[in-house]
């Protein structure tokens, strides 16, 4: 076998969430999926050993961040991403798209026909990356999932900014899928049209004629409102075809993911978990919780007594309180070790909702629970 394969397995009677199997050279991996990101072939504060221990499947590697750092020439001498890093399950590279619009020195940039100038974020060196070079890159790192070179726009922008932004993506799309060489690695097409819902319908019917191996919402968790976002994700599925996986990107919320499931997504990825961790936070079922407040200092309870990571069997949040407190590294590894598992838990909790076509009342149970210490006020971010 060799690229990936999507089955879809059910659709639930009530909504638009749907069962599926991704099959990989891996193994067979279960959807919806949340996707751990390992930006520089690690996902931090985490091993590959604990990421399986966890039950993750994919997991995401940077294109643009391994480009410059140790390069993708060096990665291929050392037999590809999955040797490299260590890792025997199946990995998503995205095309640098992204981190060139926002992690550019000074976030200057010129936006050409042929690709993006840029200055790099770690020497300010100039740089060019083309949708060409986006995908030559992603071939010599051998991942099981390459992404397409798009632009991502910043929101708000004007009709006419993103309607000129959606057909350079769309003709980057083309460029990119034709130097595509990598026979044992699946292309993703990005959809994009920010708020505007005749753009989105535009952009996806236009990437779905290329016939990639998979598709993804580009663009949502920006800066809009979660009103704007649910509409761009609907804007978006609607028009993809049911015979491939659908991906959104950059959304790691828990009430996203299920507001995204529920709507047709697939499989998810965010950076959010590591993150808050290494800032001292946890997801809970009763809401996000910063480990660094004085109540917690004196709670010799699991950070979640519905979760079954390593963090929550082992560790009370008094002592993570105390490690994260004492800046001690093995602190923001446990809370790493448990938002990644709390994430993938859930989208296990909404497979078994689909199958059962309860995903409604799980979501109405879940976001009771999560945000009842708000006084209506839904906690998360």
């Amino acid at each position: 076998m060799g690229k990936l394969e999507y089955q879809l397995v059910k659709e639930e009677k009530n909504t638009k969430a749907r069962l599926g199997i991704l099959k990989t050279v891996w193994g067979n991996y279960d959807t919806p999926m949340f996707m751990p990101v390992g930006t520089k072939a690690t996902v931090k504060n985490v091993s590959p050993e604990e990421l399986k221990e966890i039950n993750s499947g994919i997991i995401l590697a940077n294109t643009y961040h391994l480009w410059l750092r140790p390069g993708e020439d060096l990665i291929a001498k050392a037999g590809g991403l999955h040797k490299f890093m260590n890792y025997d399950g199946p990995i998503l590279t995205d095309s640098g798209g992204f981190q060139v619009f926002s992690l550019a020195k000074n976030k200057k940039k010129d936006i050409t026909e042929e690709g993006v100038h840029f200055k790099s974020h770690i020497d300010g060196k100039d740089l060019f990356l083309t949708p060409e070079l986006s995908i030559q890159i992603q071939n010599k790192l051998d991942s099981d999932i390459a992404m397409s070179f798009d632009e991502c726009p910043p929101y708000p922008v004007s009709y006419d900014y993103m309607k000129k932004s959606v057909e350079r993506t769309l003709r980057w799309a083309k460029r990119g899928k034709e130097v595509h060489r990598n026979p044992n690695q699946a292309l993703f097409g990005i959809v994009q049209g920010g708020e505007f819902k005749d753009l989105r319908e535009y952009s996806c019917k236009e990437t779905v004629k290329m016939d990639f191996d998979g598709y993804s919402i580009g663009g949502t968790s920006v800066g809009e409102s979660k009103e704007v976002m649910y509409a761009m994700i609907d804007n978006g599925v609607r028009y993809l075809p049911t015979d491939k996986v659908r991906y959104l990107m950059g959304v790691g919320d828990p009430i996203d993911i299920i507001e995204g499931v529920i709507r047709g997504i697939d499989i998810f990825d965010c950076v959010l978990p590591t993150r808050i961790a290494r800032h001292g936070q946890a997801f809970t079922r009763h809401g996000k919780i910063t480990l660094k407040n004085a109540k917690w200092k004196e709670d010799f309870t699991p950070l979640d007594e519905t979760c079954d990571c390593y963090a929550c069997k082992h560790y009370t949040k008094a002592y993570i309180r105390h490690l994260i407190m004492s800046d001690e590294m093995f602190g923001g590894r446990l809370l790493s070790i448990h938002n990644l598992r709390f994430l993938i838990k859930l989208t296990e909790e909404l497979r078994e909702a689909i199958k059962t076509d309860t995903i409604l009342e799980y979501k109405e149970n879940f976001i009771k629970e999560y945000c009842k210490n708000d006084k209506g006020v839904k906690n998360h971010e």
